[in-house]
């Protein structure tokens, strides 16, 4: 049976009460989960969005309200809205993460989402580059042009250590330890760890160094970041993005190329090379071994038996 909002005092306490709540998750996904402000605002959207159903739909419903019967509504809503199966199962993902938040702090003590499911996703694997093509995009770098050695040592990096590019522009000079062949990189989550990293790229940063960066203008509060740009300033997501995309045309390969293909690239190579599992888990720094599994092209034998021996539950 529907519960219709009759009477407008009870749709504005019903509205109050909803903000207040998502007031509360936006302070628990900030403070508590150090998510960036963009996580956040996904997270909120994805609320508001349940809400924006209730109001279409007349129900006075408070968080503490919802039932599942609501929510598979909810979901029939959205799918006529013509949203994507990704859209509608990132919705769901960041509403379970609204009534997990609720179920912690006491609020709710049944969570009315543990019975929803998502839209299946089919599983895309990323493109990746062949160890050739990565030779051959990092070889149309021209070293005599401003910013060519810089951009040899990013990408080697990029590919020795398979970093996010978020933890590629905030590599920090203090977190080089090239005599233990390590880097200490800053990951989601503000969380922290050891990558190894190769001669190669030791070898371009040092060069980078000790030639190029100790003669730029380092602006205040940019002393410690590896990578800068030519006013000083730590470089940013954008630049990395274009400059991979404008050697990937100068070198004619045809693929979708980003920072993020380094990533995949890496894991691919270790694991077809020989490299465990877990250990490749570690290094890009995934809670999750089956996280890592998309990174992989390698039969689907293999990495059931390897996700069957490293999961406790297995």
């Amino acid at each position: 049976m529907r519960t219709k909002i009759n009477h407008l005092p009870n749709q504005l306490a019903t509205i109050l009460n909803w903000n207040i709540y998502i007031k509360g998750f936006k302070s628990f996904l900030s403070l508590e989960k150090s998510l960036s402000e963009n996580s956040v605002e996904a997270y909120l959207h994805d609320v508001n969005k349940l809400v924006q159903f209730l109001e279409d739909k007349k129900y006075d419903l408070s968080p503490k309200d919802i039932q599942l019967k609501h929510l598979q509504e909810f979901l029939v809503w959205i799918n006529e809205l013509e949203m994507t199966a990704t859209s509608q199962a990132r919705m769901i993902s960041g509403i379970k993460g609204f009534y997990k938040y609720l179920l912690l702090e006491n609020i709710i003590s049944v969570d009315p989402t543990a019975l929803l499911e998502a839209p299946r996703l089919a599983r895309k694997l990323p493109d990746t580059l062949s160890l050739d093509e990565i030779n051959k995009l990092i070889d149309s770098i021209d070293l005599s042009k401003k910013g060519g050695q810089r951009n040899k040592a990013m990408l080697e990096t990029l590919y020795s250590c398979g970093l996010r590019v978020s933890e590629l522009v905030n590599l920090k000079i203090s977190n080089l330890f090239f005599n233990e062949d390590y880097i200490k990189v800053t990951g989601k989550g503000d969380k922290e760890r050891l990558v190894p990293i190769g001669s190669v790229a030791i070898k371009q940063i040092e060069i980078y160094k000790d030639e190029v960066r100790c003669h730029l203008p380092v602006k205040k509060d940019n002393e410690d970041f590896l990578f800068l740009n030519s006013r000083g300033s730590k470089i940013s997501r954008i630049h990395v993005f274009t400059t991979i995309k404008d050697l990937a045309f100068k070198a004619q390969i045809k693929k979708r190329i980003s920072p993020h293909t380094f990533r995949h690239s890496f894991a691919s190579h270790l694991i077809e090379g020989g490299a465990d599992l877990r250990a490749v888990q570690e290094m890009l720094g995934h809670e999750s071994i089956t996280t890592t599994e998309i990174y992989t092209h390698l039969d689907r034998d293999y990495l059931r038996e390897a996700i069957i021996r490293f999961h406790p539950r297995s």
